[in-house]
């Protein structure tokens, strides 16, 4: 006995059926001959062994009314793909004659003339006789209200035509596992009736034979194959039997067909649009035989078949489309009455779920994340957000099992194993994510669907073998949810087209009104200058000639007249002031920014002596600068900032026993050095601090804190300049804290 261990077994190839060369067996089965004729003078050039002695080399000579039928299909249908039927011949005469449906097709510069033994001397007879049941077919089929409706009467039509035992229509999902989604027989057979078998059963290439080649039929599973002779053509390559009507098949099929309790099979292939759709099967306990022109009429009926079933396809898609369109409009609508088309779609959760049929969906950004409906957590869908964001998948991905290619996903499989996402960002990864939940099925096999490898019992090397049982075979499918079907995921990408052109559209609009803002806004700077340049002359003239008037004629002056006099000199130097800060406002947008390398500390500590001069002796002020660090910022512009803050910190605390100023800097955030100025003054109601940064804006009464509303607008617009931010904090009566950034050097 010759022993092999498990370990040996594994070194089998389980994907070798998919690469056996079932195109260039070199053999034919029995039940007729092959000859291969060269172009023009029809010289045979191969045969199969059984193929009739009298041919010989020429078939002029041997059977001209033969060479005559080949020289009429090169004239007219040598264009067709596949075998064309020619008529049926008899050859030889009394009751050594035989008849012979004829049929052609070329290949690699041949003519492959193949003759099928009949009985039917009755040529096109044939398929007059069929033609009232072809007639009756096409008219129930038009009856049809399904594709399981249309897929039964197939099987029935091709089994009454055939007279085989069982008849099936087997259709092949996305992974090319087949399902028997009809049958009819007589009972002979055992039910195969919503079964599924696998892939492996019908490997790549033998696919591609079936698109290629529709019709296929073994009359005997037990029959002994016919070499062709030679075995290479004139050009030194292997005949290519694609198109034959007798190619000799795999002893693994032949093999499975004994394991299947069949001895003969014909196969009718369903083309949709091009596609392998499906098969027809079918199979008889014993050896049967089916005319070449019934199996064309099986071929003409499939065809016919594919055609209706291809219009029902459509217009269910079409149905769907349409209302998932309805849908998509409103959702557009939604979109575009709100300012964020982001509010557009979760103000309206249901229509943004029946979009693709789904029971939750995210929409995801790098700072937020919106769920709706039935989802995973916010911290799974985000671990998804970031798987999706590195990957290197397309603007839509779609998956009915997520677990398939995410791990993690089984933990919330019975929320997300369907998953459909779009991206709607062409520069930051933004996504609309919708979800389906794991529906957990019991799927019926056609027996084990793994392949085994055994021993061969002849002492050589281990091979695949088909399964020897079709006994019904159960499997729970977990962590698949219903599939995303073709119109719901055209659906998604519609949205993803509309957002990306709502967003397109918006960031038109609002690069116009910005080129507009900007042309305003050099026109108001512009005019601003020109005013406060030329008013700042007349206050001064005013505020003269008024300390004139009280110093020289002061004697004169009632008290009245004084009082006058000192109102217009501190209105006319208010008037000045606020002139001069318009002024430098104004200036600000002007002159381009001379960043230099600095330290902080020393133009904190400059600005901190010169804002001194101006407090009162009796005030206490209590002063506490940390290390601030060096900054790369424009001196000038940044001094401003520090002494309006400064300012504005010894004025609002003036009414404290003891003033207390703070100047820090905190950790950096995102390449950003963060500052603050703190005070323990007036503070402000945190409600109006919207107000705190803009021109002309006061949170106090002019008569308890002097000013004219503009030092902290320029300090927002040196800071914005610079690339940094600004915003404060407070609480009435305990103090205010105002932060400022600059970039830092590698960002700046």
């Amino acid at each position: 006995m010759n022993q092999r261990s498990d370990a040996a077994h594994q070194h089998i190839d389980l994907s070798a059926c998919d690469r056996e060369p079932i195109h260039i067996v070199g053999s034919v089965q029995p039940h007729g001959f092959l000859l291969a004729l060269d172009v023009p003078d029809l010289t045979v050039v191969q045969a199969s062994a059984n193929a009739p002695a009298a041919v010989g080399t020429m078939l002029e000579r041997a059977f001209p009314e033969l060479a005559a039928l080949v020289r009429r299909y090169l004239q007219g249908a040598a264009h067709q793909d596949g075998a064309v039927y020619l008529r049926t011949v008899t050859l030889g005469s009394g009751r050594d004659g035989q008849a012979y449906e004829v049929a052609a097709h070329g290949v690699d510069g041949l003519v492959v003339l193949e003759l099928e033994e009949t009985d039917d001397l009755s040529g096109d007879a044939g398929l007059d006789a069929l033609t009232p049941r072809l007639r009756a077919f096409v008219e129930r089929l038009q009856a049809a209200r399904g594709v399981e409706d249309l897929c039964h009467l197939l099987a029935q039509d091709i089994r009454h035509v055939t007279g085989f035992d069982r008849a099936l229509v087997y259709r092949f999902d996305r992974d090319w596992h087949g399902t028997v989604l009809a049958e009819d027989g007589n009972g002979v057979l055992p039910s195969y009736l919503d079964l599924r078998f696998p892939a492996s059963d019908i490997p790549a290439q033998a696919r591609e034979l079936y698109r290629r080649n529709r019709l296929r039929i073994i009359p005997d599973a037990g029959y002994v194959p016919v070499p062709v002779r030679p075995s290479a053509t004139p050009s030194g390559k292997p005949l290519d039997l694609s198109q034959s009507v007798l190619r000799s098949v795999s002893p693994v099929h032949v093999e499975y067909m004994r394991n299947m309790g069949t001895m003969a099979s014909m196969s009718v292939s369903i083309l949709v649009d091009g596609a392998l759709w499906g098969l027809v099967s079918c199979h008889n306990e014993g050896p049967r035989r089916v005319p070449l022109q019934a199996r064309n009429a099986c071929d003409f009926l499939t065809q016919i078949f594919a055609l209706q079933l291809s219009a029902k396809v459509r217009g269910e898609q079409a149905e769907q489309r349409l209302a998932l369109g309805a849908v998509q409009s409103r959702l557009l609508a939604y979109m575009a009455e709100e300012e964020s088309f982001v509010d557009g779609l979760l103000n309206h959760p249901d229509d943004v779920l029946a979009l693709v049929n789904a029971s939750g969906a995210a929409v995801v950004t790098a700072d937020r994340c919106r769920l709706l409906g039935a989802t995973p957590s916010e911290r799974e869908v985000r671990a998804l957000y970031d798987w999706l964001s590195v990957g290197d998948e397309d603007e839509v991905f779609v998956t009915e099992a997520l677990s398939d290619v995410l791990a993690r996903a089984e933990g919330f499989a019975d929320r997300a194993s369907g998953v459909l996402a779009i991206s709607i960002s062409k520069k930051y990864a933004s996504y609309v994510i919708w979800f389906r939940p794991e529906v957990v099925r019991t799927v019926k096999w056609g027996g084990n669907p793994e392949k085994a490898v055994r021993p061969d019992p002849a002492g050589g090397p281990d091979r695949l073998h088909p399964r020897k049982s079709f006994e019904i075979w159960k499997e729970t499918v977990k962590g698949r949810s219903l599939p995303w079907s073709l119109s719901e995921v055209e659906a998604a990408k519609d949205l993803r087209a509309s957002v990306l052109g709502i967003v397109l559209r918006r960031a038109e609009e609002l690069a116009a009104m910005s080129e507009e803002l900007q042309r305003s806004n050099k026109e108001l700077e512009a005019f601003s200058y020109s005013v406060s340049h030329d008013l700042r002359a007349p206050f001064r003239h005013i505020v003269g000639y008024s300390n004139l008037l009280k110093n020289k004629e002061g004697a004169n002056l009632s008290d009245k007249g004084r009082h006058y006099v000192d109102t217009i000199i501190e209105a006319a130097f208010s008037a000045g002031t606020l002139v001069d800060n318009l002024l430098t406002f104004s200036q600000m947008g002007r002159h381009a920014l001379n960043k230099v390398s600095g330290d902080l500390n020393a133009l904190v500590e400059e600005v901190r002596r010169k804002v001194s001069r101006d407090i009162a002796p009796d005030r206490t002020v209590r002063w506490e600068i940390g290390p601030l660090g060096r900054v790369h910022a424009d001196p000038v512009m940044l001094r401003l900032v520090i002494e309006n803050l400064l300012s504005n910190a010894v004025k609002y605390t003036r009414g404290k026993p003891e003033a207390v100023i703070e100047v820090g800097r905190l950790p950096p955030q995102d390449g950003e050095a963060v500052f603050f100025v703190r005070d323990n003054g007036a503070g402000f109601d945190m409600a109006y601090v919207d107000k705190l940064f803009g021109v002309f804006q006061r949170l106090h009464r002019v008569e308890e804190f002097e000013g004219t509303g503009i030092g902290l607008a320029n300090v927002r617009r040196i800071v914005e300049r610079h690339g940094g931010r600004t915003w404060a904090e407070g609480r009435l009566g305990e103090g205010a804290t105002f932060h400022f950034t600059l970039p830092t050097r590698e960002e700046a």
